[in-house]
């Protein structure tokens, strides 16, 4: 990348443990910024921003100040990798020599463009961090030198005061400093920390809503019910679409936001948020928690719409889908429009009118990141023709004095200025001029008269950026068949050469109403709905009773997907059986679920009571994944453990305790599990080592079969017995037992003096530093996943991959048979379970081999040769 040709030309990567370019971890994600603490030749803080795919980076000598009168030099030097937001340790050799602490990590956001900004040589944003919250400048200094000079400047907000970034370091900050000190020349280093005679001070807070006040006006209205409220994500409210506003003061109107409905509530002073379906989002939108956690309420509701604001006000959707995917910076903003709870008083039965007005009291001295969507009562016509002189997308309509209900129904009303809806993409049309990709979206309706059958609605072809084009190319449009997946009269002869797609993907777009044939007239792309999958648009927000269109046959109807059903072993129910999980495979959630099931006597002694992070996709891999390793809120089957840190701070982790354990992971969105080497009993002692050969992408399969037999044999001449598997992926997992467990600092230890050994012997095929650049033709021994808190993925682990691969345990007879790692899928792991006749692994638990008695031959040996 030629942004990073300056940090590529001053590093030497077969020496420093700083990030290769390339190895970057936040794709799909906020834009990150991060503060790290460097003890260099001088000790500074850097200041990263990510941008257009990298980290922009400033070195301030002296470190933020929350003064807005003071201007803190910020000199600017080259582009970091994205990865770079991760690291801290030492840099051992070179440019940079010395440790580095992260000391904040967190998400941006400016209005505008930040590169326009930047160009005129002042940037306005906003940081969401731990220790760096609120507004900021970046100003560029008038001198030109040869790096260049720009000022770090707080805003006048609430968080402004007299902290300096030293008053915010922790116990481990403070001794890198202190040690940093030592080691370094006096004159060659930075001032440490000036003594300060006032006590250390914390980050300024914005002024909390009056809670007491605020719980007496709620308790008396009339409806309301003392009543406290559980941490589960509740029902929302929803609308039905009406092609009219209605008439007459028992309505209110208020602009329909364009972005993603968003419930918050906070319980016991725990904030979480959650997707209309139900997902966590607490950590995607970490302005708005920030925001929503300085109200400082107990316990509260809150239902409305996140949005992404233009220069003009407007919610912009793509510019919102744009920002969470980390590719541009907008800020976000909370439209709050319904309050059913505060502090523990119910208001589900209040009237509306008088919730909302609750509602704007207590957003009245509120961050700038949640807003109240004001309203008009009365004159639904003269609101809608205001919405549409504004070019809004519409207006929400709803009764005045009704309580909140959870669910469609018609208290609720949603007028859109054009014809707009969502449909399914079921096939696609082939390029043609100086079109690539694909040439027009074949959409579909969900069939009334048939719960699981679609109705072709037309085609889309215009509307789409060149990203657009781009991504759906490579996600949508890149398979199919001749024939359509679903039932159709007749086919256009225009379509004969399309290419047909099972419905997944959901498209919302704008048309010129509907021809005599039915389909779509005009159709422009408006956006395309990753938040929603096919299964989603059988809870239509059509009216039933709408002009021209047919009541559905409700007795004829499949159960929907957002009813769920109980696995049938375990009795857990899973929602949303339908949610396609591996796109490319059409594999279902209900699909992963009963695959677990059929392995789980397998399965489950891997990871029954080990504490054990799990890689949950809870939108399938078409959406996000994230690893997940400690207690969320939710879970009720699944065990939790407090074990102490490093730091020695206490952490509370998730481990299956059981069948329905791993059924409810599943249900979160779990798709792999990864368990410590050790139990929750003995957290602290290891009874597995487990060596993942990793092979360079130039190594051929054949190599690494050699590789792991010749691990054996080495481990074999130390008295230790093996076993083998595969990992879904590249490589294959040598695994050793060890009866009794071993302390974890001699566990890392022997891993990594045996690790280094296989590199001595042969230099050739096995390298046992991380090192991506020095792994060409090579295979690397990793050793790192035998430390207290690391984890390795489980045997019978489905992988987050398409094919849906398993971690497979093999014999070691096996291997010459073996194709690759990804040789067993879900499908095929279950078929050699069915023809096994004994356990691959058998013996595993009960082999005694202590490492003790191994560590103290190879101390004898060593202590011979060194004579």
């Amino acid at each position: 990348m030629a942004k990073l040709q300056d940090y590529r030309r001053k590093r030497d990567f077969s020496k420093t443990r700083e990030p290769l370019p390339g190895t970057d971890s936040n794709t799909g994600h906020r834009a990150v910024f991060v503060v790290q603490l460097h003890h260099a030749r001088r000790r500074h803080f850097d200041f990263r921003l990510q941008m257009d795919g990298v980290l922009k980076s400033w070195a301030v000598p002296k470190g933020p100040s929350y003064d807005p009168t003071v201007k803190r030099l910020a000199v600017e030097v080259e582009d970091h990798p994205l990865a770079y937001a991760e690291f801290e340790g030492d840099i051992e050799h070179g440019y940079g020599k010395g440790h580095v602490d992260q000391f904040d990590l967190g998400t941006w956001a400016t209005e505008g463009s930040a590169k326009a900004q930047l160009r005129k040589g002042h940037l306005r944003f906003e940081l969401f961090g731990k220790r760096l919250k609120g507004g900021w400048h970046l100003v560029r200094g008038k001198r030109k030198e040869r790096q260049r000079a720009w000022f770090l400047i707080k805003a006048k907000d609430a968080y402004a005061g007299d902290v300096e970034a030293d008053d915010l370091l922790d116990a481990k900050m403070k001794r890198s400093t202190r040690k940093a000190s030592r080691q370094t020349p006096a004159k060659a280093t930075a001032p440490a920390p000036p003594k300060r005679t006032k006590p250390r001070k914390s980050v300024p807070s914005p002024p909390k809503a009056p809670r007491a006040r605020l719980a007496r006006a709620a308790a008396a209205l009339q409806g309301a019910q003392p009543r406290r409220i559980d941490n589960g994500c509740f029902k929302p409210e929803l609308a039905r679409l009406r092609e009219q506003p209605p008439t007459g003061s028992g309505w209110l109107h208020e602009v329909k936001w364009d972005g993603y409905r968003l419930l918050a509530a906070i319980t016991d002073g725990e904030l979480m948020l959650w997707s209309r379906n139900a997902l966590p989002w607490t950590e995607r939108v970490p302005d708005i928690a920030q925001s929503l956690r300085s109200l400082g309420l107990h316990s509260v509701r809150l239902d409305g719409e996140l949005v992404a604001l233009d220069a003009q006000g407007r919610s912009d959707f793509n510019g919102l889908q744009q920002t969470l995917a980390g590719e541009a910076q907008w800020p976000l903003v909370y439209v709050l429009f319904d309050l059913p709870h505060l502090e523990g008083i119910d208001l589900s039965r209040v009237r509306l009118l008088e919730r909302k007005e609750l509602l704007q009291k207590l957003l009245a001295h509120a961050p700038d990141h949640l807003a109240f969507s004001t309203h008009v009562v009365g004159d639904g016509d003269k609101a809608f023709r205001a919405a549409t002189q504004q070019r809004l997308e519409g207006i929400v309509s709803k009764r005045v004095d009704v309580p909140y209900r959870a669910g469609r129904g018609d208290d609720w009303l949603k007028i859109k200025r054009l014809d707009a809806d969502e449909f399914a993409i079921v096939g696609y049309t082939l390029p043609k001029g100086s079109r690539s990709g694909f040439g027009s979206l074949l959409l579909a309706r969900p069939d009334p008269q048939d719960g699981s059958g679609w109705i072709y609605a037309g085609r889309v072809g215009t509307g789409f950026s060149t990203g657009q084009l781009r991504e759906l190319t490579a996600t949508v449009a890149r398979k199919g068949t001749a024939k359509p997946t679903f039932r159709l009269d007749a086919i256009d002869p225009l379509l004969r050469d399309a290419r047909w797609l099972k419905p997944k993907a959901v498209a919302e777009v704008y048309y010129l109403g509907i021809g005599h044939n039915k389909l779509l007239r005009q159709a422009s792309l408006k956006t395309m709905r990753t938040d929603k999958i096919a299964a989603d648009l059988r809870d239509s927000d059509r009216d039933p009773q709408a002009s021209g269109r047919e009541k559905r046959n409700t007795s004829k109807r499949a159960p929907t997907a957002s009813k769920g059903r109980a696995s049938p072993a375990t009795d857990m129910v899973v929602t949303h059986p339908d949610r396609v999980v591996f796109p490319d495979d059409a594999i279902t959630k209900q699909d992963v679920a009963d695959y677990y099931e059929h392995v789980m006597e397998w399965f489950l002694p891997g990871v029954e009571n080990r504490p054990t992070s799990v890689m949950r996709c809870p939108e399938g891999l078409a959406a996000s994944c994230f690893f997940q390793k400690h207690q969320m809120n939710g879970l009720k089957r699944t065990g939790t453990v407090k074990l102490k840190e490093a730091s020695g701070t206490q952490q509370t982790y998730l481990y299956p305790r059981d069948a329905r354990s791993v059924i409810e992971l599943v249900q979160f969105g779990a798709l792999e599990f990864h368990p410590w080497g050790a139990t929750i009993e003995h957290p602290n002692v290891a009874d597995r080592l487990v060596f993942d050969l990793d092979p360079a992408k130039d190594v051929g399969w054949e190599r690494v079969i050699d590789a792991a037999r010749f691990m054996r044999r080495q481990l074999k001449r130390l008295g230790l017995a093996s076993f083998v598997r595969t990992t879904g992926g590249k490589g294959l997992h040598v695994v050793v037992p060890l009866a009794p467990p071993a302390p974890w600092a001699q566990a890392h230890a022997f891993a990594k003096i045996f690790a280094e050994a296989l590199a001595h012997a042969r230099p050739g095929d096995f390298i046992a530093t991380a090192s991506m650049a020095r792994r060409r033709g090579r295979i690397y021994v990793d050793y790192l996943r035998n430390s207290r808190g690391a984890t390795s993925v489980a045997s019978y682990s489905l992988r987050a991959r398409s094919g849906a691969p398993v971690a497979t345990p093999l014999r070691w007879s096996e291997l010459g048979g073996l194709g690759s790692s990804r040789q067993f899928d879900m499908r095929t792991v279950m078929a050699r379970l069915a023809r096994l006749r004994s356990d691959p692994w058998e013996g595993i638990d009960t082999l005694q081999q202590d490492l003790r008695d191994v560590v103290e031959r190879l101390g004898g040996k060593t202590r011979h040769r060194s004579g």
